[in-house]
């Protein structure tokens, strides 16, 4: 895990409202290894989403700077980030709204593809199976429509969707939140499988701390829009410094559930 492909720097990133300034990222900072997971947990309104947005490029910090493999991502033209958009994917929490109502899963799987690489049709098609299998699922799945799948199903083909082009970071935010618990427990599992066998990078941004416990190496905690303790998982969940790391892990028991 030596190698850094995501430097976080001083982000601040500041809402204005009627009533006043809502800090939704104050000043945070971190790294993020080849092969890690990097849990971002927090309650509604920490400034987790907007960490993940500031990340994928998708919003401007006001301050501070992104590097990503070593390029100053936050800093670039979108022009100019696009043969860099392939290495950094993203899996949503709802990804049938972010499908495309009108593709079918061959055409969703290959829609990365054609953005990002030359393959011909036929090699197009031959990754989406694999992908398919990649993520468990029938290659029969194809030609359907995404609103006829289950939700695990349709989760599954977002990873598949975010792995077609081999990115080398993946920014989940809460992408089994929206799942019953076994469902959940079964994606979860793909993703620990997945990110082991791609020596993938992920922040896995979460409220629920026990999914932050079974998918990460490390944890960031925020609360308004900053972190206010990081460390291994053992250091957060045996140790914990901050009073509001405290009061998350008493609001679980100090037993978050796990997923094995």
């Amino acid at each position: 895990m030596s190698e850094t492909l995501l430097r976080v720097s001083g982000l601040k990133t500041y809402f204005y409202t009627a009533s006043g300034v809502a800090k939704a990222v104050d000043g945070v900072s971190f790294s993020l290894n080849r092969g890690e997971v990097l849990g971002i947990v927090g309650e509604s309104g920490s400034g987790k989403t907007t960490l993940g947005k500031l990340a994928l490029a998708l919003q401007a910090p006001q301050q501070g700077e992104i590097l990503l493999a070593g390029q100053p991502w936050s800093r670039l033209t979108e022009r100019q980030r696009q043969p860099l958009r392939s290495r950094i994917q993203t899996i949503v929490q709802d990804p049938l709204g972010s499908f495309n109502p009108q593709y079918n899963v061959a055409q969703l799987l290959q829609q990365p593809l054609r953005l990002h690489t030359t393959l011909t049709a036929a090699d197009r098609l031959s990754r989406a199976q694999a992908l398919l299998a990649l993520v468990g699922l029938s290659p029969d799945l194809l030609t359907r429509r995404p609103a006829t799948l289950s939700g695990g199903q349709r989760q599954r083909i977002a990873i598949a969707q975010a792995l077609a082009c081999e990115p080398d970071i993946l920014i989940c935010d809460e992408p089994v939140s929206a799942l019953d618990v076994t469902t959940q427990a079964q994606v979860l599992d793909l993703l620990v499988a997945l990110q082991r066998r791609l020596h993938l990078s992920m922040l896995f941004i979460s409220h629920d701390l026990g999914v932050v416990q079974h998918m990460s190496h490390r944890i960031a905690v925020m609360k308004d829009g900053e972190v206010v303790e990081s460390g291994s998982v053992d250091q957060i969940f045996r140790a914990p410094r901050h009073p509001w790391t405290r009061q998350l892990l008493s609001a679980v028991g100090q037993t978050p559930l796990r997923y094995n």
